[in-house]
Parts: structure tokens; sequence; C-alpha cells
């Protein structure tokens, strides 16, 4: 497979690792390893050690609602660590969060991660969208500030040599090869139609299913949506209205007729396509029974709103990366906590958010000190089962053993199907 996993190599620290362990599991660690606070005075040691997390997301604009998911699981995870009254060095740590707003868009990244690392916060939990994470992860790079995301699913991310980025979150390659495994083997499909919205998400959704296609035996017809405008391959994915100009694709199928079509966009537009295609059913019966395949944008509760009422929902297979909330490592514990700290909203990205900060508060607590060169390279080395599943990376900070879920819909709700 292309997607090959590279495993990191074993290096020393070993007993270092298990010191920090062992403070971790304790709701203080009653005295200082040696490191960065062992020379520290009475006056300073008395002085909580102020350690800053920035987040960035897009805390305004179309996707406002999934940043302020990723913002909601650092924070549960910044409040979680300073009940634990951790220390690094002689010092008591008080965890602090410096929200941060991408809008969603590349240029304000690259602002915002300037001003991260002008700030010098100990480490980055960010960005959402490959758009905005690709540009800002040269600028951290560049500063020599870690940064994690838990949702960016481009390979590039990785894959750039910046060896202070990470993610803990399936990359969109893995879950184009899970896809099209489960639309090859469970649904027997043969032939796809590839639709995708123009965004810098859809068209690298495409090129991955496009190898993974090769691999599980699909044959692939793209059709291109009308009116949708190419984008550079850094530009953030962005909310569209709703395109009339499906028709124009649902014509295509009419004539092509393929076991599936597979959306590469948000869920805002599969909703669009899928009441589209429902209309064209109605004339003919061979529409309905097309299978519908996609990827996380469009893998949301919400597509369950948006389409309500449309029979071909119940045709959708989609693929989201990690395991479904009552899959998280303390069952329904953390889904209800984050219900009660944030009743009303529907976790997404939040679980990556909260595993991510606290991979980094662990590396930090093991290398006894906030300053990125200390921790990065027990951060390279961690390895731990988190709320969403065992987090390790790989050489390139990926992680070791990511894992993709498969979803369909049904009675109005998601489900998970394998």
């Amino acid at each position: 497979m292309r997607h090959a996993r590279v495993f990191a190599a074993t290096h020393g620290l070993a007993a270092a690792a298990v010191a920090g362990a062992l403070a971790w599991g304790c709701a203080m660690a009653q005295a200082p390893v040696a490191g960065t606070g062992s020379g520290a005075g009475t006056a300073a040691a008395a002085q909580p050690l102020v350690v800053r997390i920035g987040n960035a997301a897009p805390l305004s604009g179309a996707l406002a609602s999934l940043g302020q998911d990723e913002e909601n699981g650092v924070r549960l995870a910044i409040e979680t660590l300073n009940a634990r009254g951790l220390r690094i060095g002689a010092r008591a740590v008080r965890w602090e969060l410096a929200a941060g707003d991408d809008g969603g868009h590349p240029a304000r990244a690259v602002a915002l991660a300037q001003r991260f690392c002008g700030e010098k916060v100990a480490a980055v939990i960010g960005h959402l969208q490959s758009g905005t994470s690709l540009p800002a992860a040269k600028v951290y790079h560049d500063c020599g500030l870690v940064n994690i995301t838990p949702a960016a699913g481009h390979p590039a991310i990785t894959r750039s040599g910046y060896d202070t980025s990470f993610r803990v979150i399936a990359d969109d390659g893995a879950m184009m090869d899970k896809l099209a495994e489960y639309a090859a083997g469970r649904l027997a499909v043969k032939t796809v139609a590839v639709v995708e919205d123009g965004t810098a998400y859809g068209q690298g959704l495409v090129e991955l299913l496009r190898d993974a296609a090769d691999d599980s035996g699909l044959k692939l017809t793209e059709i291109s949506t009308p009116g949708a405008k190419p984008m550079a391959s850094t530009q953030a994915m962005q909310a569209r209205p709703a395109e009339p100009g499906h028709a124009a694709a649902i014509g295509m199928l009419r004539v092509s007729h393929p076991d599936a079509v597979f959306f590469a966009g948000l869920d805002t537009e599969a909703a669009a396509l899928l009441k589209q295609l429902g209309q064209a059913a109605q004339g003919d019966p061979r529409l309905a029974r097309i299978r519908i395949l996609g990827g996380d944008a469009m893998c949301t509760e919400r597509l369950a709103r948006l389409a309500a009422g449309e029979p071909l929902l119940g045709n959708v297979s989609c693929v989201l990366s990690g395991v479904a909330a009552d899959g998280l490592r303390e069952g329904g514990g953390w889904s209800q906590r984050y219900a009660r700290r944030f009743p009303g909203v529907t976790p997404v990205f939040s679980p990556y958010a909260y595993d991510a900060t606290m991979a980094l508060a662990r590396a930090m607590v093991d290398a006894d000190s906030a300053q990125p060169q200390a921790f990065l390279p027990y951060l390279r080395r961690t390895d731990y089962q988190g709320q969403t599943g065992r987090i390790a990376f790989t050489a390139q900070g990926d992680l070791q053993e990511p894992t993709v879920t498969v979803y369909g819909f049904a009675d109005g709700k998601r489900f998970q199907k394998r």
C-alpha cells in the first residue's frame, strides 16, 4: 500500500518517560525531577509556571461551529490539567489557553502563526483545515514552535519536512483507502462517478481516491460541478451555496449509470446533491439505487438534518477518522463531561483537540520543561492511550495506528457501519 506506516525509531529516555508516566497518573507530582526547575529559588518556586497553549481555528465564518468545537476540546483539556496540579521542575503549572481565529483563510492563518511565534506560546493546537494548516506549518517550523492538528487531513502537512508538525487524526489518504476498500468489498461497487466542489479539499480527496481506486479495482469517472472555481492548493475549504448546476452532473449520471457517486465536498453541498438526485430518481428508478460515497466533510450528523426526508440519504456511506463517540476510551464519560461543559454542542474534532493538548502536556512533564526544543523529543516518542485511541507518532508526525470508521444514515441519524 502507498500509505504504509513508518514507525518511529526507538530511542533512549526510557527512565525519564517511566518517571513522567508515574507522575502523570497521580493527582499531583509531589517532587520535581531533574530539569529546568532544579536551580530555582524558593521565591521563584512559589510562583506558578504559566504554560500557554495556543489554539488556531476558524472562530468566525462558515466553519465557526467546527472551530469552536476544536477550541472546546483544548479548553476542556486545560481545565483537566489544572485540576491535576501537575509540576514542571519545582513549580506548579497553571495551564492557559491562547485562542486565535484564523477565519478559515490561509493568509489569516499565517498571520496568526506569526503572532503565536511572537508571543512565544509553548505550542499550538491547530489548524482545523488543510488549507490553513499547510501555510502555517512553515511559519511554526521556522520559529521552532510545535503544532498538532486535530482535524486537517492533507498528507503534505506531515510530509513537507517540518519536524514540528504532528497530527492526531488519520490523514485523507488513509480515509480514502478505507472508503475504496469498503465500496469495492462490502458494497460490490465497480464504477464510481466523481463530483467535487472545486475547493482544495475536494480536489485533494479526488486525487487520493484515484490512488485508492487503483488498489481496490474501482473505475472512476470524473464529473466536475458546474460553477465551481478551482482554488490554489493552500486555499481553505469554504462552505458554498447550493449549486443548481448539480442538474448537469445528474444528467450525466442518467447516461452513465455508475454503481456509485463519490462527492468530494462539504455537507451543505452534499445535501443539495442528495435532494436533486432524489428528485431525478422519481423519473429514473436506477438512480434511486445509486450508492453515495463521501469523505469526512460531508460525514456529519448535520447532514441528517440538512437532507432530512431524502430517501437517498440511506444510500450514503462516508468515512471519518477516529472512533465513534461511544468508542472513546472513557466510554460515555468523556462525552458526558463535554456535554456538561458545553451543553447542546455535538463534539466533532474536540476529542482530538483534547488528546493533542494532553499529548503536549505529557511531553512537557516528561521533559520537565515547557521549552519546545526540550519537550519535542519526548513528544516524538510519546505512546499512551488517549480518548480517541493510541497516541504514538511516526517519524513524520502521523499516528502509528490511525483509525478510520465508515458511517451511514438511517432514521434521521448517523450510525457506524464498520
